[in-house]
């Protein structure tokens, strides 16, 4: 079916209304001066499906109730007879143009008004004068339109991610294309129509297929349907009828977007006028509250460009431009193998926002980023998974999940794996005759490769895919309490990180899925199993803290204070050694956050009463390298204690609180004392912020403790700190004073989240 047969359907509707409308002037005392017949909406635009509704509009001169009662009876009782879907209007010019005012529905169905038969000019006048009232007033519908996408979005779902979903009236779909081509219609933004040809097209043709089929005029498309209307429409199979669906679906809201990117643009620039471009990070900057790249900045000799502006946009909760995600798609440059560091981190900051993270990645998807970085992903892009279990695209559900393991990264102790694996648990989906998990740990093992992840950990990504379905499998379908079930389980897992993170990962999915797939029964069969498997294992093993070389043996020797800088491209190595003192690692976190040093890892370790630090760093972009003289300066005047020193942090601290952000867990502080008996282990874990470590080291100073070694770590936009503490006299801390440090701590760490 295409638009010659909706024409010809709407044209023999628009023969019998023209005998029924000259059937009741002849017995209602009306003439055909008095009144006119106008279809308006789908019908206007002469786009009949099988099961329609006919919208028509009457507009008469102001005649009484007395003459328009036995006319509509007349005209339209033939058609009820019959059982035909009739929606209508009766009103004069003057209250169609009050009822427009304030109706979206109606001046949208007056944009497509179509004069059928009767008086031509009341017909034209209306029509007049909806064009115009939409052109003038269109201030006032934006935000009417807006909620009504809005609307529907909560109530159909996303037409490119839904297993079962409506045509019309889900986002993305024949609805929404009808509100793109009256936004144009208002002249108030230019809108790429060009991009919606092909979409409209097919969405009218499934339409009139479904409705032709199943004899309703139901718009939903049912699992049930979906082969038979792959059939009529001569698709190879369901699969490949609801991959261009989606294909489809994705390409309106995307131009949804930018014509919505456009349109605030322009409502807003009076007020952004004197909107100031803030630089953020090499090559972007914020600005009218979107992240985007320098105008003349190299694209092309910075491959990093893309994640890293979608790390910030993400993080921020704000758009990244449009403009933007055209220019690196443009010039886009091949990432070299395997991944940088900061690159890697930034993928994992950008997973790691949650719900944040979505429209951007779908905007970078629209325009083939996502499969250019990571080539893995073309396959399940738009990806249908007919499974009465699973709501969305095999895409949209990694994408979700990985939304919902964002939620838990306080549970795990690497949750830069714990984003990677939710995103790319299901990498392994629509291979025929590959058994998805298994195919997944295959591909996923040379991915993470190829971010730049350490063997070890791209073995941890190949199990989290492999033994993704382990936990929920066992935990329904054998007995928790049987010994051999810990037993099958661990020979499975090896490590109670890697438990955990399988853990977070089940919860996620389960969620991602829905409650037919994760109820509360089914999450305490899974966490009463990890209980048990931990029980059997020797739980999870803080870092060691790291050997020294013989070079800084060395200087250990000498005691004395020195500092060398050593650069790996886009970072810094920072080597210092320093005799040891209370407050020795705050007083250099101080030095560096006010260098605006970003403090990726550090590893530190005190040996014979002399610390020796490794720091890696990030660059400011605002700011010049620091010269290695100037920082050992700068250090030296930290350790004697500058009031001034302070000010500065403290500054640092509350601009960085004043930046609108996305909700993040709270901090989670942790003391162990069970496992070292040279000190004890302060864990902390939270969302990273300028002087994070400086305000840890300095509230452990206060409460009269030392830090006698450190392991910091940046993943993505996370902190995970190891601090092995002592009292003051070199001994551990008992066990309450542990915890009421820790206690203490995350105290003082949430009131500054």
């Amino acid at each position: 079916m295409g638009t010659r047969e909706r024409r010809e359907r709407s044209d023999a509707s628009d023969r019998e209304l023209f005998d029924l409308f000259h059937g009741a002037l002849a017995i209602s005392g009306i003439t055909e001066r008095q009144i006119a017949l106008a279809a308006v909406g789908g019908f206007g635009r002469g786009e009949l499906a099988p099961g329609s509704d006919l919208d028509i509009l009457l507009i008469h001169v102001g005649l009484s109730e007395k003459f328009l009662s036995p006319f509509i009876k007349a005209m339209l009782n033939p058609l009820w007879s019959v059982g035909r879907q009739i929606d209508y209007s009766v009103r004069t010019r003057a209250e169609t143009k009050a009822v427009s005012r304030a109706d979206i529905k109606v001046i949208f169905g007056l944009l497509d008004i179509r004069h059928i038969v009767g008086n031509e000019t009341l017909t034209t006048s209306v029509a007049a004068d909806a064009s115009r009232q939409w052109r003038r007033k269109i201030r006032t519908y934006l935000p009417m339109a807006q909620e009504t996408i809005a609307e529907r979005s909560r109530t159909f779902g996303e037409l490119a991610f839904l297993l079962e979903p409506d045509i019309k009236e889900s986002r993305g779909g024949l609805r929404d294309i009808t509100t793109i081509r009256n936004l144009a219609k208002s002249e108030f933004v230019p809108v790429t129509l060009d991009r919606l040809a092909a979409a409209e097209a097919l969405f009218a043709s499934v339409r009139d297929t479904l409705h032709g089929i199943t004899g309703r005029s139901r718009d939903q498309l049912l699992l049930t349907e979906q082969d038979e209307v792959a059939a009529a429409m001569e698709f190879v199979d369901a699969d490949a009828l609801m991959l261009e669906v989606s294909k489809a679906a994705r390409a309106v809201d995307y131009v949804m977007q930018m014509t919505w990117t456009t349109i605030e643009e322009r409502l807003q620039r009076i007020s952004l006028r004197r909107s100031k471009r803030i630089p953020l990070a090499k090559g972007l900057e914020r600005y009218r509250n979107e992240i985007s790249v320098v105008e003349g900045y190299e694209i092309a000799s910075d491959p990093g460009i893309g994640l890293r502006a979608a790390a910030l946009a993400s993080q921020r909760g704000v758009r990244l431009s449009l403009e933007s995600v055209l220019r690196i798609s443009e010039d886009y440059r091949d990432l070299p193998t395997p991944w940088p560091r900061q690159t890697r981190e930034d993928l994992v900051a950008f997973i790691g926002a949650g719900s944040a993270m979505v429209a951007v990645f779908e905007a970078l998807d629209q325009e083939g980023l996502i499969a250019r970085w990571i080539p893995e992903w073309e396959h399940v892009r738009f990806l249908p998974q007919r499974n009465v279990l699973h709501h969305h695209t095999v895409d949209r559900h990694m994408l979700e999940v990985a939304v919902r393991a964002a939620a838990l990264i306080r549970e795990v102790h690497r949750p830069d794996l714990l984003l990677v694996g939710a995103l790319f648990h299901d990498i392994g989906k629509g291979y025929l005759g590959k058994d998805h998990s298994e195919y997944g740990a295959e591909l996923i093992e040379p991915l993470a490769r190829r971010l730049g992840f350490a063997e070890g950990d791209a073995k941890v990504l190949e199990k989290m895919v492999l033994q993704h379905l382990l936990l929920p499998t066992v935990a329904t379908r054998r007995d928790i309490d049987d010994p051999q079930t810990i037993e099958y389980v661990l020979s499975l897992v090896s490590t109670a990180e890697e438990l955990e993170l399988l853990h977070a990962l089940s919860i996620a999915d389960g969620e991602a899925t829905g409650r037919t797939a994760w109820s509360d029964w089914k999450a305490g069969l899974v966490a009463n199993l990890v209980e048990r498997t931990l029980l059997a294992m020797k739980g999870v093993t803080p870092p060691a803290q790291p050997e020294l070389t013989s070079s800084q043996l060395a200087k250990v020797a000498e005691a004395t204070l020195s500092l060398e800088i050593f650069d790996r491209g886009d970072l810094l190595d920072i080597e210092i050694v320093s005799p040891d003192q209370v407050g020795l690692l705050s007083a250099i976190a101080a030095v560096f956050t006010v260098a605006r040093l970003d403090v990726r890892s550090a590893k530190t370790r005190t040996v014979s009463g002399v610390a020796v630090m490794n720091w890696i760093v990030n660059i400011d972009v605002n700011v010049p390298t620091p010269s290695r003289d100037g920082l050992l300066e700068a250090i030296q005047r930290a350790l004697v204690g500058t009031q001034e020193l302070q000010i500065r942090i403290e500054e640092r601290i509350r601009s960085y609180r004043r930046r609108p952000g996305i909700l993040v867990p709270p901090p989670v502080v942790s003391a162990i004392t069970q496992i070292v008996t040279d000190a004890t282990i302060i864990e902390v874990r939270m969302h990273d912020q300028p002087a994070l470590l400086y305000t840890v080291a300095s509230a452990i100073s206060e409460f009269g403790v030392d830090i006698r070694g450190a392991i910091v770590s940046t993943l993505g936009a996370e902190a995970f700190d190891t601090l092995y503490v002592t009292d003051l006299h070199g001994a551990p801390l008992t066990n309450d004073q542990a915890h009421n440090l820790a206690n203490q701590l995350e105290i003082i760490l949430s009131s500054q989240d």
